[in-house]
């Protein structure tokens, strides 16, 4: 299981190397801590992603172009082998900005399996900055 220090270093590095635009070393950081089982539910009450592709990669391709992230520190813990925040994700397009917040929980097992769940209101299709990537992550939601 991993300990309370790698813990830290992996949650750092989710944010920073995501708003980096870097790719191979926000995988590998992944990497670092899961090489199991994943399952997550993103958001909670939609069919869950199975595979590391899916709950990591794809994710990355379809929003990192037009979203960061910002974790307020006091947001944020991180209890036993599992890491909860209240994720900000800033969607930018067309010089517009929408801020839209989650909450999000990550087990990671002793096999190292994760698990991944995130709560937020998923934006309608219709929406001019983000619902076009909700409408395409969730096609059977909208």
């Amino acid at each position: 299981m991993p300990t309370h220090e790698e813990l830290e270093i992996w949650a750092k590095n989710y944010v920073k190397l995501w708003n980096e635009g870097n790719k191979q070393a926000w995988v590998e950081n992944w990497q670092n801590l899961c090489y199991g089982d994943f399952k997550m539910y993103d958001p909670v009450g939609t069919p869950p992603k199975f595979d590391f592709n899916g709950c990591c990669v794809e994710p990355f391709d379809l929003f990192q172009p037009s979203m960061s992230f910002y974790v307020d520190p006091s947001t944020k813990f991180i209890c036993g082998n599992e890491v909860a925040w209240v994720m900000v994700n800033i969607f930018r397009k067309d010089g517009e900005e929408q801020h839209l917040k989650s909450i999000e929980t990550y087990r990671f097992g002793d096999n190292g399996s994760c698990e991944i769940r995130t709560h937020y209101d998923v934006p309608p299709a219709d929406d001019p900055i983000s619902g076009h990537l909700f409408a395409k992550y969730l096609p059977d939601n909208t």
